[in-house]
């Protein structure tokens, strides 16, 4: 009995198999791509070998509106400072670029680096606030935010020095894209350091007529340290002001935001430093209707515990407690109060999301107030109460 054998049975299958196995046509290898950790920006300032190299080439006026650095994985460094007969190469490299837009930037380091640029491992960007009063953030971040290769848990930071120096860290192995991922994870250690903001976050503030803030990074002889906040304005997407850190803990205070952090207290009897740690932290903000006034009224309550205690001769008991909560409430309150004084009289923004409140429990009044709500914001009444309690005073072995 024969058998029909049908070769389109064998060679469908078989084609497809190839088409499998031969992966993407288009891919380049590992070891020839470009691969970016960190971004800087900075206004525009062409270096002497860019002036060089363009004198010699170019021939059309150029303007220097914007100065990017990319932070490449230097395949020739390593962590430790010895891989592949490096020696003491540092494991990044960073490259500058000067020109007109973002894209034109990336075309021009193509006539310079032989690497395409690689963007999915893109830990961090970080923009000089010099920049941001020329720039939006929309015109700044148009391009990455149109990229699918980029990925949306990339950070936002800011400076108030050139963003370039804080992707430049003295010792070999260390990684200054890395670092920075680092310290924006330690949120819940300090008051002083914004929630961390990735692009999936920054996406729908850039979209809303919301004030907000993005956390600072200064640099010094090869050091960095998050150190305050700058406000970005919620119309123009633009450089607003700048808070410095004790700016930035009334302010985590007065949203309930921090996850963790400690308040220092001075004893007024000893003169000597108490600490609270927090381990949890809330507000509750009630609002006010009197015709389209409003007005808000703010509980900030907070649990934590009594974690360094000067003061020898006292531990815990109940009379040092209270006394220890009390200063501890006359602190945030000063803290608040001073935050509070400065947005709405000197800066005139709404950074600490009363807006949201509003938008939430009054829309038909947000509706109308949101165009103008940071200048609204300025002139209504916010009251406040502090209660802390401490929870916990850890193991003390009694005299």
């Amino acid at each position: 009995m024969k058998r029909n054998l049908n070769i389109g049975s064998f060679f469908i299958p078989l084609v497809l198999l190839i088409t499998i196995l031969a992966g993407c046509w288009s891919s380049n290898e590992i070891d020839e791509l470009g691969f970016v950790t960190a971004i800087s920006f900075d206004k525009g300032e062409e270096t002497e070998a860019e002036m060089k190299l363009r004198e010699e080439g170019a021939g059309f006026p150029k303007r220097d509106l914007i100065t990017l650095t990319y932070q490449f994985i230097n395949p020739m460094g390593s962590a430790g400072g010895n891989g592949h007969g490096g020696g003491d190469q540092k494991p990044y490299i960073n490259f500058s670029q000067t020109g007109d837009s973002i894209h034109q930037v990336i075309r021009e380091i193509a006539l310079r680096r032989d690497r395409p640029i690689f963007s999915p491992h893109l830990k961090v960007i970080v923009i000089s606030e010099e920049l941001l009063k020329n720039l939006s953030l929309h015109q700044i971040l148009d391009l990455y935010l149109r990229d699918n290769e980029l990925r949306l848990s990339t950070y936002a930071l800011t400076s108030k020095g050139k963003a370039s120096e804080t992707l430049e860290i003295e010792g070999a192995g260390d990684f200054p894209a890395m670092h920075l991922l680092g310290i924006t994870k330690n949120d819940f250690r300090s008051t002083k350091v914004v929630p961390s903001i990735p692009f999936t976050k920054l996406i729908g503030k850039m979209h809303s007529t919301s004030s907000f803030i993005l956390q600072n990074v200064a640099s010094a002889n090869g050091e960095v340290k998050f150190a305050g906040a700058t406000i970005i304005n919620g119309k123009t997407k633009k450089w607003h002001g700048f808070l410095d850190e004790v700016d930035l803990e009334g302010l985590m205070w007065l949203t309930g935001e921090a996850e963790g952090g400690v308040l220092k207290t001075i004893d007024e009897e000893t003169a000597k430093i108490v600490l609270f740690e927090i381990n949890s932290m809330k507000r509750k903000v009630k609002s006010t209707l009197d015709g389209n006034k409003i007005s808000f009224d703010v509980t900030i309550k907070a649990e934590g515990r009594l974690s360094e205690n000067w003061v020898v001769e006292k531990s815990h008991d109940n009379e040092f407690l209270n006394s220890v909560e009390k200063a501890a409430e006359k602190k945030v309150e000063e803290l608040v109060k001073n935050i509070l004084e400065k947005i709405q009289t000197e800066l005139h923004v709404d950074v600490a999301k009363f807006g949201e409140h509003l938008r939430i429990h009054h829309p038909k009044l947000w509706e109308k107030e949101k165009d103008d709500w940071d200048q609204t914001f300025s002139d209504v009444p916010i009251t406040f109460n502090v209660d802390l309690t401490i929870t916990d005073f850890g193991t003390v072995i009694s005299k």
